[in-house]
């Protein structure tokens, strides 16, 4: 059977450019392509080479009502795989964000934030 994998996922932020910087800062990516997008807006794939994240950012930005995790299509969290979670988790800190919901699980160890745009992410650890 053929194998799949996830190429990317796409979504809205208010200031592509500012999410690219520390989502590079933090997960060691790299910018993979930027450029014009739908409505005079401004797309920016950040990522590594296997995978990355669409960043999008409209010519005209409404502001997010937060997670909603009971409505139909929203996105409830980005899971990030790392090597050294207290590095990243520090990195994190130190940009502002505050951390939450740690937890040690069988095979590792997690710990989520929401960033600037409403957005929770997810990193884990699997030692």
């Amino acid at each position: 059977m053929p194998q799949s994998s996830l190429e990317h996922v796409n979504f809205t932020v208010a200031d592509a450019p500012a999410t690219a910087r520390w989502l590079c800062d933090v997960f060691g990516w790299k910018i993979r392509w930027q450029g014009p997008a739908l409505n005079d807006g401004l797309t920016m794939h950040v990522g590594n080479d296997d995978a990355y994240l669409a960043i999008y950012t409209p010519k005209a930005v409404r502001p997010s009502s937060g997670i909603q995790k009971d409505r139909v299509a929203s996105l409830n969290h980005v899971g990030i795989v790392v090597d050294d979670l207290d590095a990243v988790e520090a990195k994190i800190k130190a940009l502002g964000y505050a951390t939450h919901s740690h937890a040690d699980y069988e095979p590792g160890r997690r710990f989520y934030f929401d960033d600037e745009n409403g957005i929770e992410f997810e990193v884990v650890s699997y030692d």
